[in-house]
């Protein structure tokens, strides 16, 4: 059970009702996630969703890579719906179910192409030791390049947003969902 007492949807307010039409109306197609906490900030809301639109649907790196960076946050933060909702987006963008289990259960994951491999070692470090050494460093440039480099920290940073903000208002799993993270 959620933190926060679910919001009337017919008693939003203009800048409330004008965010989550924006949301709705957008890709995301619905309200699940961090999205209604963050509406009682509707200013943090509009700018934190548009964020959340570009590192979701539209950053440079493959779909695939994304998803495992976002995976890879969401395990470290023991973020339930995130890791829920994005391991099935991680098979769905071509990422084998085996990486999403091994991140799942914290496993080093039997990858299959260089790149799964240089955002896990990538993000990993980062969250191991908040700092990402020169050799990392240089793969992923040389992999993605300055520009997908950059989405990448963006990803991982909108993502720890999201993983903060779906456990500190205890975000709910879908009724009957078990929680993938031990």
């Amino acid at each position: 059970m959620s933190r926060l007492a679910p919001l009337d949807l017919e008693k939003l307010t203009p800048d409330q009702k004008k965010v989550a039409d924006a949301i709705v109306s957008g890709p995301r197609g619905g309200l699940r996630g961090p999205f209604e906490p963050w509406l009682r900030s509707p200013v943090l809301a509009d700018r934190a969703q548009k964020l959340g639109e570009y590192c979701r649907f539209h950053n440079t790196l493959p779909r695939d890579l994304s998803e495992l960076a976002i995976c890879l946050v969401g395990r470290h933060f023991k973020a339930q719906y995130e890791f829920y909702a994005h391991a099935r987006l991680a098979k769905e963008a071509g990422l084998s179910a085996e990486i999403v289990e091994a991140v799942r259960t914290r496993r080093t994951p039997p990858f299959t192409r260089d790149v799964e491999k240089v955002v896990y070692d990538f993000v990993t470090e980062y969250l191991e030791t908040n700092r990402v050494a020169a050799p990392n460093y240089k793969r992923a440039v040389d992999a993605f390049g300055e520009q997908g480099v950059v989405d990448l920290v963006g990803v991982c940073g909108y993502y720890m947003l999201v993983s903060m903000t779906l456990n500190v208002f205890e975000m709910p799993l879908p009724p009957g969902e078990p929680e993938p993270l031990a």
